[in-house]
């Protein structure tokens, strides 16, 4: 009698919404907004090494990524606004991973994140590979991001910050002024905003 010892590893997961999802070729099909935002709530940026009483979720640093682009270029499309929104949403599978490690892990792990990155957008309306000046404006909003968090949350000076991330310019205005006050949410403040920000941008 067989053992099982044989059979291929499971390659899925199960959501809470119940669709199953291959991790080894994600479909558009099984990706549901529901399943981003719950799992981004609850992912923390810098490994949970921040200060507060709550993790500073990959949640609202999306959200706050999405809001730093839209000051950036005021004139950002709904569209390109909403791929800022996702710019990090494979994490809702495969966690928040420091850039080291990334590194360590070389090129296979960076061609998963970008297949299940590619099937998000397609489940939401965009397409799978942004325009070049799209990319250049998410990831600009994503250093000034992790400035922002390094110096107000995780503890690097203004100096060390800069060097490893840029010092964000064009940052003015009252808005700018609130981003700047940044405080962890809790998960589930977190989970709702992201889906409001999202519903406002489909």
């Amino acid at each position: 009698m067989g053992n099982g010892r044989n059979k291929p590893a499971r390659a899925w997961q199960r959501m809470l919404s119940g669709r199953r999802l291959d991790l080894l070729d994600p479909s558009p099909v099984d990706i549901e907004i529901e399943d981003i935002a719950l799992g981004l709530s609850r992912v923390a940026r810098w490994n949970g090494q921040t200060e507060g009483e709550h993790a500073f979720s990959v949640a609202q640093h999306c959200v706050l990524v999405e809001r730093l682009a839209s000051i950036f270029r005021p004139d950002l499309d709904r569209r390109w606004r909403l791929a800022a929104l996702l710019h990090d949403a494979p994490e809702y599978v495969i966690g928040d991973m420091i850039s080291p490690f990334k590194a360590a892990l070389g090129l296979d792990y960076k061609d998963f994140e970008h297949r299940l990155q590619r099937a998000i957008h397609i489940r939401f309306g965009l397409p799978p590979e942004p325009p070049q000046w799209v990319e250049k404006l998410i990831k600009r909003a994503d250093r000034a991001s992790a400035f922002i968090e390094a110096t107000r949350l995780a503890g690097f000076s203004d100096a060390e910050a800069a060097r490893f991330f840029g010092r964000p310019r064009g940052l003015k205005g009252p808005e700018a002024e609130r981003l700047l006050a940044l405080e962890p949410w809790p998960v589930e403040r977190a989970r709702l905003t992201f889906l409001k920000r999202f519903e406002k941008l489909r």
